[in-house]
């Protein structure tokens, strides 16, 4: 039988729990599935279970090694083919450095029986599939997750080539039907277990209200504009406290926004959880919010992940959040940036304990209807099989 290449930048990585749940359900489904990466993610990269497990499986194709180069000599006529995409597109001197990559994966493909390799991404991993490919290498296909602006150019470049493309979110099928046009773009969103991420049994604990968001820490998820809410409900004798999940590069401004508004009793910054960590975070919360703002945000998994706990969720509306929620039934939909809706939708979650019981029961109602992982990879499955790839 041959094997389905699933390849992910940089695997596995701290938010790629979701690529793990979709490996095992299609593993279980009976497809051999062959783990790929671009590179090696940096040491404590992952903070989940199975990190070890995943990368002892990965093949990394950086650096390609000296094999790589001497099959491009071997292989003019798919050196001159990939040369002449490269040349035809924007960076092409940085997208020619990874012919040799796109060798190695050629190679590697064919010493494991692999005979398509889904890429879950829309910039270089891309290129990389589309380049292997013109060396003789397998066919491919293509999951998007965030804005293609996001993703850098030529993308009908990327495309040309594919057998399949999906999106996580209908925003996302729409700009990539614009660029690859006559083409059906199934929309799959990434799944959670809905059945290991649940309520927790019992009442949760008393005390003010506990808000959550489970993010990187820059600025466009908006931690901001939630930390000025807070402190307006603050000033207006509301209590709520909030727990702040996640690492990146804006963790010093964060810590001093909370130290600029006094919110030091009521804020805490938990830095980066594992998903059991996390998962037990969320059954003692109250709410999620996630106020993500510009591009990049699609199909957040940590809005699914506590829809699935029974969270209502405060979110701004970007990418595919109005496609995974109704505002004022599971949580609340807000404008981007707009601390006044902010504000209002965490008073009002915050002071009705009723109100957060019926958003909740409805949250966990969807997330178990739409976002179950294994009907998700079943379809992603059936997808590439109507594309003739498995």
């Amino acid at each position: 039988m041959t094997a389905l290449g699933y390849l992910v930048p940089e695997f596995p990585g701290q938010t790629h729990a979701f690529f793990w749940r979709e490996v095992t359900a299609l593993r279980d489904g009976g497809l051999r599935v062959e783990l790929l990466s671009t590179r090696r993610p940096a040491p404590g990269s992952c903070p989940h279970p199975f990190a070890d497990q995943a990368e002892a499986q990965t093949a990394y194709l950086f650096p390609p090694g000296a094999a790589a180069l001497a099959g491009l000599a071997a292989r003019p006529r798919g050196l001159a083919r990939a040369l002449a995409y490269a040349a035809g597109v924007s960076g092409a001197a940085r997208v020619a450095a990874l012919i040799p990559s796109a060798m190695r994966l050629v190679q590697h493909c064919a010493a494991r029986g692999i005979g398509h390799v889904h890429v879950h991404s829309c910039a270089n991993a891309a290129h990389l599939a589309a380049l292997a490919q013109m060396l003789g290498g397998p066919d491919y296909s293509v999951t998007v997750h965030g804005d293609l602006a996001v993703y850098g150019a030529d993308h009908d470049r990327k495309f040309a080539r594919a057998r399949l493309v999906t999106a996580v979110t209908e925003p996302l099928a729409e700009q990539i039907r614009a660029v690859w046009p006559g083409h059906a773009v199934p929309v799959i969103p990434m799944g959670v277990d809905v059945d290991r991420f649940r309520p927790a049994d019992g009442a949760r604990a008393e005390g003010p209200a506990r808000f959550v968001t489970v993010a990187r820490l820059q600025a466009n998820k908006g931690h901001a504009h939630v930390l000025r809410a807070l402190a307006r409900l603050r000033d207006a004798g509301v209590e709520a406290h909030y727990t702040i999940v996640g690492s990146g590069p804006d963790a010093g401004a964060i810590a001093a926004g909370i130290a600029a508004l006094g919110l030091g009793d009521r804020v805490e910054m938990a830095g980066t959880l594992g998903q059991d960590a996390v998962l037990a975070l969320l059954q003692q919360a109250d709410a999620l919010v996630l106020a993500s703002v510009g591009l990049g945000e699609a199909a957040p998994v940590a809005v699914m992940e506590a829809m699935a706990c029974g969270l209502p969720v405060i979110c701004s509306r970007i990418g595919g959040t109005a496609d995974m929620m109704t505002d004022g039934v599971e949580g609340f939909l807000t404008p981007q940036g707009d601390e006044n809706a902010i504000t209002a939708a965490v008073s009002a979650l915050a002071t009705d304990p009723a109100l957060r019981a019926r958003m909740g029961a409805a949250a966990r109602a969807r997330a178990c209807a739409a976002f179950d992982y294994r009907v998700q990879a079943g379809r992603l499955r059936a997808a590439l099989a109507d594309a003739g790839a498995v």
